[in-house]
């Protein structure tokens, strides 16, 4: 969680991660006022909602899309993807991102770009 990094400011680094089953993944708050909170996850899988300036740590136990943002700088898509296996759920996390890329006030296409490395 950064206030700026390789892709521009208010980014996750990395933005799109690729992860197996099982594998664990820490949001280390490098700044207090970033935070890291779940949108979109496979059915039946761990959601998390970390506070500003909380290091989370989240177990990846369903295989899908995991979409998730940080609140404070949403309006900046600090928004983040975690891969895990088949992209099964990978309609219903563009229809979000349809909506939420809407909200954004900079970087409209971020989201996007992110969702072009999902297979």
């Amino acid at each position: 969680m950064l206030n700026a990094g390789a892709n521009g400011n208010m980014v996750f680094e990395p933005a799109v991660l690729k992860v197996a089953v099982g594998d664990t993944v820490t949001f280390i708050a490098t700044q207090p006022e970033h935070d890291s909170i779940s949108v979109v996850t496979p059915e039946g899988a761990n959601q998390w909602h970390g506070k500003r300036g909380e290091t989370v740590t989240v177990t990846i136990n369903k295989e899908g899309v995991y979409l998730y943002k940080c609140a404070p700088h949403f309006y900046f898509a600090m928004v983040g993807i975690i891969q895990a296996g088949k992209a099964n759920n990978l309609l219903a996390l563009k229809a979000e991102a349809d909506t939420m890329s809407a909200k954004f006030v900079v970087n409209q296409d971020r989201l996007n770009q992110y969702l072009a490395h999902i297979e």
